[in-house]
């Protein structure tokens, strides 16, 4: 069996006298036997550091561990109901003698629910005394732990504490005053970020931090704790350099933590590694944005995506998931539509993963179809793209009176949604909404929503909305224009809306710095609360539509000369070549009189 903790500088054969603790047998419903005690101080005078045994309820000794004489590492712990106790005690020895619980002792007895935490100490009679505390059943008024305990008593009457009988007295009032079930607890997350020396990213690490907190907070979670380190590059193991993970460690028990959220992907090993290491349940920022999109998948297509998703991403995560794999009660990085895909074998991911794709893709058909549809009625479109929160669904609602979700929360909008614009008398255009971006935003999520974002692809004219009032605008522009040139769409015609005018000038902003954002950039900067501003919007837009130009190449077939004669009426023909299949044009057209001459596009 392994001892675990600080053994920097322990001789092998103190390690081995460690390793006999594993061979005690407690009786049950006994606190620790004079044997044990008396072990376990012999080895805290060697190492003048704090020996922890953790026992189960069989009195078997199931972990071992070493700390310093502040505090010791904690086991790793299966979750268990809210409603229960976790079936482990800590005894662990105080080398000062003085057995008074400390605030970490308590923090850990609250956040792991032990049955009880035990102090014991060797006193300068040589007499062993102990302390012990112990959850009541009662809750504090935000929903805290309540904790008892005894004064310094020695071992002998310590032991006559009926052990047994306390653990049924105190589930028994949890079970009464613990009305939600974990699942439907919020929990409580630890933000972790890095600054990596030999990565070239303009984010400060600061700022994506800020951006991780508002995914957490929209994911449903409590921010208690927030650690950023700077590195030269990612630890093989960790991802966080082994310092900083001990450093969690003991903060997740000062702030009764139970999930850490990294802002970067980690590989499925430093998952692992990191749970192990914390105690607690770790998801990177992946998994919580894939979270917020299951969380937010209203349609039928909409949940499709997400699960295809979430599968792709789990997939090589199978080989375990450490504490992950053993919580199946929920939580964020847990839910989404469909079967719990942790209980998934390899085959029959893989096999979901196949009947999700073709249903997506007759999916995709059907989008096909409906875009065929509207491009027959030769109205003109235009898709809203941005970063996520940048306002797309409030600017849809006010140009066409709808009442699209709009709220203001990351990723409010997952479905697309389209709706007749008027620009102005004689114009009228179709204009989507369209799911925001994120910097980071996941591959797997990429591909997967790949028949949604084909709205944007198909678009006459992407219209790309971008908070002004976020100092990191120029960076979300980046981000966004990245995904674009993902699918395909980055060389697609487009404005700049700048939005959120009035909350930039809330901020100390001028007309200035507005003016300043259109810098070499086609657009406007509005607030999409203002009337006036809007028609500024739809001037614009109608300007490109009345005015705007496209080029594009056509193949004519031989039998439809027609088709030629009315293309130079339309427009300009730059250029013409001939193969087998008809004749090749390269010609300049008026946005709307393009769509016209769609199924002639190559």
């Amino acid at each position: 069996m392994v001892v675990n903790g600080k053994l920097d500088n322990i001789k092998s054969g103190v390690i081995q006298e460690l390793e006999t603790l594993y061979e005690l047998e407690i009786p049950q419903g006994q606190i620790i036997t004079r044997e044990a005690a008396e072990k376990m101080l012999e080895l805290t005078g060697i190492l003048g550091r704090e020996v922890a045994v953790y026992i189960n309820r069989k009195g078997t000794v199931v972990q071992v561990s070493v700390g310093d004489d502040a505090t010791v590492e904690l086991p790793d712990i299966k979750q268990r109901s809210a409603i229960r106790l976790s079936g482990i005690r800590c005894v662990h020895t105080h080398p000062s003698a003085d057995t008074r619980l400390s605030a970490p002792d308590l923090s850990s007895l609250r956040s792991m629910r032990f049955d009880c935490m035990v102090a014991i100490g060797l006193k300068k009679n040589n007499k062993i005394y102990g302390s012990l505390a112990f959850l009541n059943g009662e809750l504090t008024e935000d929903g805290g732990y309540v904790v008892s305990g005894t004064k310094e008593l020695p071992l002998k009457e310590l032991n006559n504490i009926d052990l047994v009988q306390l653990i049924v007295l105190v589930n028994n009032a949890l079970g009464k005053n613990r009305l939600k079930d974990t699942e439907e607890q919020t929990e409580k997350a630890i933000l972790a970020g890095v600054a990596f020396s030999s990565r070239r990213d303009d984010w400060r690490v600061e700022d994506s931090l800020a951006e991780l907190r508002g995914l957490v907070e929209t994911a449903g979670a409590e921010i208690v704790g927030e650690v950023i380190q700077n590195k030269d590059k990612p630890n093989n193991a960790y991802f966080l350099g082994k310092g900083k993970v001990e450093e969690i460690a003991m903060l997740a028990q000062n702030v009764e933590a139970d999930l850490l959220v990294i802002d970067d992907e980690i590989s499925p090993s430093q998952q692992r590694n990191l749970e192990l290491s914390t105690g607690l349940r770790v998801v990177d920022r992946t998994a919580l944005i894939l979270d917020i999109f299951a969380q937010r998948a209203r349609s039928s297509a909409g949940k499709l995506q997400v699960e295809l998703a979430q599968l792709k991403y789990n997939l090589p995560r199978l080989g375990g998931q450490g504490l992950v794999m053993s919580r199946l009660g929920g939580g964020i990085g847990t839910r989404g539509p469909g079967e719990t895909k942790l209980e998934m074998d390899r085959r029959r991911i893989h096999g979901r993963i196949h009947d999700l794709e073709e249903q997506l893709k007759k999916l995709k058909n059907q989008r096909k179809l409906h875009r065929n549809q509207r491009k027959q009625s030769r109205l003109a479109s235009a898709a809203l793209v941005g970063y996520t929160n940048a306002g797309k669904s409030t600017i849809l609602n006010a140009l066409s009176d709808s009442d699209v979700l709009a709220e203001d929360k990351l990723f409010a909008t997952l479905d697309p949604t389209t709706r007749l614009v008027d620009l102005d008398e004689k114009l009228q255009i179709l204009l989507t909404d369209t799911v925001g971006f994120i910097q980071k935003l996941p591959h797997t999520l990429v591909s997967a929503f790949q028949a949604t974002l084909e709205e944007t692809t198909e678009a006459d004219l992407l219209v790309h909305v971008v908070d002004a009032s976020d100092p990191n605008y120029e960076l979300q522009i980046k981000a966004v224009i990245k995904v674009l040139d993902e699918i395909g769409a980055k060389e697609k015609p487009a404005i700049f809306v700048f939005n959120k005018a009035d909350r930039l000038m809330e901020k100390g902003g001028t007309d200035f710095d507005a003016q300043r954002m259109l810098q070499g950039r086609e657009g406007v900067v509005i607030s999409a609360k203002k009337s006036e501003d809007l028609q500024k919007l739809r001037e614009k837009l109608a300007s490109f539509f009345n005015q705007g130009k496209v080029i594009i190449k056509l193949c004519i077939p031989y039998t439809e000369g027609n088709v030629i004669t009315r293309l130079h009426e339309d427009g300009n023909v730059l250029k013409t070549d001939y193969d087998e299949k008809g004749t090749v044009l390269e010609v300049e057209l008026p946005v709307t009189d393009a769509e016209t001459y769609k199924q002639y596009e190559i």
